[in-house]
């Protein structure tokens, strides 16, 4: 990876729907330039473009992040399991005093105590939950600028 590569990626942080041309225009080489590269940029794991939802417009009237603390060992099957339900939109595994996080959009408070108590609370190797409650969201976007 270059500085161009760098540069492309920057950019699309901005704006993911930027087109090749306006890249090439920004980053002062030729669209067919930014093609390749955006190419080989994805093909080789360095990039992925994604669309970040913005769960308050779709419905979810109540988001939250939820830590996960895991029996020993259990950690990626809990992540595993707690990734392929609907209302789960970010699963990571992480350090420190949780084992895992998610990012979660539910209709409202109660549906939110209902998929703790009944989904996540009954997945093996659960030990403990904390909820931390979005009261507002101000950066939709990674925001790393490499």
């Amino acid at each position: 990876m270059d500085d161009l590569d760098v540069n492309i990626i920057n950019l699309l942080q901005l704006d993911g729907r930027a087109s090749n041309a306006k890249i090439a225009r920004e980053a002062g080489v030729s669209e067919g330039t930014i093609r390749r590269r955006l190419k080989k940029l994805i093909e080789d794991g360095y990039l992925s473009v994604i669309a970040i939802p913005n769960l308050d417009r779709l419905g979810f009237a109540t988001t939250a992040m939820i830590g996960i603390q895991t029996e020993p060992g259990m950690s990626e099957k809990v992540a595993t399991t707690i990734s392929e339900l609907e209302q789960a939109h970010y699963v990571a595994v992480t350090t420190g005093s949780f084992d895992v996080f998610v990012w979660v959009g539910t209709d409202t408070a109660e549906n939110l105590g209902s998929f703790l108590r009944e989904q996540v609370g009954v997945i093996n190797g659960v030990q403990r939950t904390e909820t931390f409650v979005n009261l507002s969201i101000k950066k939709r976007t990674s925001g790393l600028v490499i």
